[in-house]
């Protein structure tokens, strides 16, 4: 589905990723793994269109997509719950989830994607007129998470999902996760919880300074002395 093969991406003169390469197959999900700084953001803003890369390429179900800008990816079938959620604050949750049907291929079936969302976080349906900056923090990564859905994506990108969050918000996150990839939703998560991200991933990609410098199954990675030693505290 996605394949990411050899891009370079400089922010300026400063070399951000270096070669990288990556794939999702369709159906599966991809953890993308690494420390703070590492490129994981920019992988992720590359792919969305965000950023240009200086060479190599991305496509996505074999259509070259490199460069397309973000709103081109996201009527392709991409969508993203970035960093830190973007939400409005001082729309409804339900203004909130609206604005994620923009594309084409979203707006005729806005009311089933709003149905679904609702169903995946039940909370969101009882606080839909309450203003999205006055919910919690777990609450409003709910909202950013159906926001994403609400385009009705082939291939779901969430950048640091649990960051900030409670440990049994992060356990209710991964469990929606789990879901939707059960359902046949492709997912590219980018992580720095290890431990929860192996639980559900079928395979990950570690980065570093911009490179990939592992790479394996969630078994081959939860097994690797660098790994357990670097990322588990083990």
């Amino acid at each position: 589905m996605l394949k990411v093969h050899e891009i370079d991406v400089f922010y300026g003169l400063v070399p951000a990723l270096h070669r990288l390469c990556l794939d999702v197959a369709a159906g599966e999900t991809v953890c993308l793994l690494g420390p703070n700084g590492a490129g994981k953001t920019t992988t992720v803003k590359s792919i969305t269109g965000l950023l240009q890369p200086r060479s190599g390429t991305i496509s996505l179900n074999g259509a070259d997509i490199t460069g397309v800008p973000p709103h081109g990816t996201v009527g392709l079938g991409i969508s993203l719950a970035p960093e830190g959620r973007m939400l409005f604050p001082d729309m409804s949750v339900e203004e909130n989830l609206e604005l994620g049907a923009s594309p084409a291929r979203a707006r005729a079936r806005q009311r089933e994607s709003k149905d679904r969302v609702f169903s995946l976080f039940p909370r969101l349906q009882t606080r839909r007129r309450q203003a999205a900056g006055t919910l919690s923090g777990g609450e409003q990564q709910m909202v950013a998470i159906g926001r994403a859905l609400m385009a009705r994506p082939e291939l779901l990108i969430l950048d640091e999902p649990s960051l900030g969050l409670s440990p049994l918000m992060v356990q209710e996150l991964f469990r929606v996760l789990r879901t939707l990839n059960e359902s046949g939703m492709s997912i590219l998560l980018v992580e720095q919880n290890v431990v929860q991200a192996l639980k559900i991933c079928r395979r990950a990609y570690v980065l570093e300074s911009g490179k990939i410098v592992m790479q394996g199954t969630s078994a081959e990675l939860r097994s690797s002395d660098t790994i357990r030693k670097s990322y588990l505290g083990i």
